[in-house]
Formats: structure tokens, C-alpha cells, sequence
């Protein structure tokens, strides 16, 4: 595998680190995959994953979302996005990787991987670009729940009149995430929910770049953004004939429970090729989990059979 790495301007004038993992020169290349990582991470923790593609010719590309990672050029703008809607600006920067990497590679197989927020994003981004795709892979992802985010919507709103935009809020990121390790209890860590695999857990909890509490805006826009991406006239832009495969782990309190609900929407649409697969007693980060070899194998071979 060939490793590098290049900067992108955004719309707005981020620039945005991202890594590019290349197949040996003896391979033929098949295809691109684009992943768009989660929430209070960034995309260097794909390059196991980019890794195994790469060995069977796939190029793979990543970015760290801004407020995220190496585009984050201090602590202070680790979770905050921007002045302007932050979620669906993230969309778009997804929307200019993919054309970089099209006019890079012509006439490629290309593919999405989005997992956790990035799947969010990943949900919006079929709606308005998905001509653009040969498909999509949703990760750790979740199905419509307005019985959680109207509210989430409307505290993270206030909470962002009276402390700024820009204002780190533990209590919203208590508020999102302060259930998820209940199911596990007892807890050795503030993330079992991510992984069983307590090595992965570990890494995850010793890197700067992870874990990270948000600011206001950042709740407010992501919970704004997944409220308008379920809505009955955004999921009809969907092209009918994208293939899509939705992944999760039974034990995710992310999105277990609403990710059936998400597969019957897209077969209710009249989407032809959509599949759902729920590993048992995986929880959150499934390319992090102890059967994460399964998972890449699933992956990479959903992709290799929509060549």
C-alpha cells in the first residue's frame, strides 16, 4: 500500500488534511472508496480497513471533517464547525473529495463509506449527489427518531443562544451519548459502547484527536441536518437504482434499534438493491470490533460484486 497525504479548500476556505491509500503499482486498481468517519474521531483510524481495500486494488480517501483531526488547526476548533450550517457544509466538502478524486481517476467505480455521523452525512449526500455514487455503505448508522431529536434539536438551539457557537457543551454531549454505556455496565471505560475489543477502546481513549466534547452549534446543526435528511421529500431524490448496504452492530445504542426502520424507508421508496446486515452482539465501531475482519470482508466484497 501506498500512503500519502494532501490538502483541499473547501467553499468556505477550510482546508481539509486528508490521507490517500493507493494499491501497490502492481495491482490493478478496481475502483475508489471514499470514507467519511464519525463523530469526535478522524480518518486515519480507517487505515486498517484501507489496508485490506487496497490489497485488492481498491484507492481509498479520506478527509478529516473540519473541527476534526489534522484539519483542526488547535484543541479550541476540535468540534466546532463553522459558522454557516456546519452538517450540511460537510456534505458538500464530501461532495468536492469526490470530484477531486474523479477528475484524479476518470471513469472509476465509486464508493462511499460513511460510518456513524459520517453515515448521517453519507444519508444526506445520496439525496443530493447520488448519480455521483455505485453505492453506499452505511455504518454504525441510524433511521429516523423524532422522539429524540425535535428535543435535541431545540436544547442544542437554546444552548447555543446563550453560550455561542462556539461554546464546548458537556452537557449536550452528555445529553447525546451519557446513555450509551448504560447497557454495558459494569464499565472499565467511559467507551465500552464502542468495541469490544478493549485494546480498541484503549487507542481510542489515548488519542487527542478522539472523543472530544463538541460545541453548541455542532449539536445543533447535526441534529437539524438528520431531522431535513429524513423528511419524505429529500429520501424521494435517492436514485431508486443506488445500490445501498446498511451495517451495524445488534448491541449499538447509536442506531440498532432504528436501522430496520431506515431499510423498510429505502424499500418503501422503491430502491432495488438495499441490504441490512446486523452482526450479533457487535456494538458501535464495527471496523473496530473483534470480528472486524468479517466486517471488512463484507464490505469489500459488497463492493467487488457492484463493480
Amino acid at each position: 500500500m501506498k500512503s500519502s497525504t494532501f490538502e483541499f479548500k473547501d467553499n468556505e476556505g477550510y482546508a481539509l488534511f486528508t490521507y490517500l491509500w493507493e494499491p501497490d503499482d502492481n495491482l490493478t486498481k478496481k475502483g475508489i472508496i471514499q470514507i467519511i468517519h464519525g463523530l469526535a474521531e478522524h480518518a486515519k483510524r480507517y487505515e486498517r480497513f484501507a489496508k485490506e481495500a487496497t490489497d485488492k486494488g481498491f484507492i481509498v480517501v479520506a478527509d478529516d471533517h473540519r473541527g476534526h483531526g489534522k484539519t483542526a488547526k488547535n484543541d479550541e476548533e476540535l468540534g466546532y464547525l463553522g459558522e454557516k450550517n456546519g452538517f450540511q457544509m460537510m456534505v458538500e466538502d464530501e461532495y468536492i473529495l469526490t470530484k477531486l478524486m474523479k477528475e484524479k481517476y476518470p471513469s472509476m467505480p465509486y464508493f462511499i463509506l460513511g460510518h456513524s455521523m459520517g453515515s448521517f452525512i453519507l444519508q444526506r449526500y445520496i439525496e443530493e449527489y447520488g448519480k455521483e455514487l455505485n453505492g453506499a455503505i452505511l455504518s454504525g448508522s441510524a433511521g429516523p427518531n423524532p422522539m429524540l431529536l425535535y428535543p435535541g434539536k431545540f436544547i442544542a438551539r437554546i444552548a447555543m443562544l446563550i453560550n455561542g457557537p462556539k461554546k464546548k457543551s458537556k452537557f449536550l454531549n452528555d445529553l447525546s451519548f451519557g446513555s450509551y454505556n448504560s447497557a454495558f455496565k459494569p464499565n472499565r471505560t467511559d467507551f465500552d459502547w464502542l468495541s469490544r475489543d478493549e485494546k480498541e477502546v484503549d487507542k481510542y481513549i489515548e488519542d487527542k484527536y478522539c472523543g472530544f466534547v463538541c460545541s453548541t452549534s455542532l449539536y445543533y446543526f447535526l441534529t437539524k441536518g438528520m431531522i431535513e435528511m429524513h423528511k419524505k421529500h429529500n429520501l424521494n431524490l435517492i436514485p431508486k437504482s443506488l445500490p445501498i448496504i446498511i451495517l451495524s452492530g445488534s448491541k449499538d445504542p447509536v442506531g440498532a434499534k432504528t436501522v430496520p426502520n431506515l431499510y423498510k424507508i429505502y424499500l418503501k421508496l422503491g430502491l432495488t438493491d438495499v441490504e441490512l446486515k446486523i452482526y450479533d452482539n457487535a456494538r458501535h465501531e464495527i471496523l473496530n470490533e473483534i470480528n472486524r475482519e468479517e466486517v471488512t470482508r463484507d464490505i469489500i466484497g459488497w463492493i467487488q460484486r457492484h463493480l
